[in-house]
């Protein structure tokens, strides 16, 4: 089994701001990020502390949605400012971790 370093990244949306296609599409074609996953949570608060659920009377979906790749430190470093620049996009993680294939 092969390990290398890594650095994940983690972008926080909802889905009200209508960017996840547009940030997927760029770290496909502009960042050549080798590969990306998004996901849609049941409920969650940021930083402006409104809640946001999937309530049943509820019909406008406002979810949090979160798009998680990892690569090599440098590029997902690089990634992060480009995708902070291009969009708006307010809270960003990364984190070292180690790949194992």
């Amino acid at each position: 089994m092969k390990t290398e370093s890594v650095r994940i990244a983690r972008i926080y949306l909802t889905e009200a701001d209508h960017q996840l296609n547009k940030i997927m599409q760029y770290l496909h074609d502009h960042e050549s990020i080798s590969g990306a996953t998004a996901y849609r949570g049941v409920e969650g608060y940021g930083l402006s502390g409104k809640m946001h659920d999937s309530s049943l009377i509820d019909l406008s979906f406002d979810l949090p949605v979160t798009i998680e790749f990892f690569d090599q430190s440098e590029k997902v470093l690089m990634a992060i400012k480009h995708v902070k620049e291009n969009f708006n996009v307010s809270q960003t993680l990364s984190w070292l971790a180690e790949h194992h294939h």
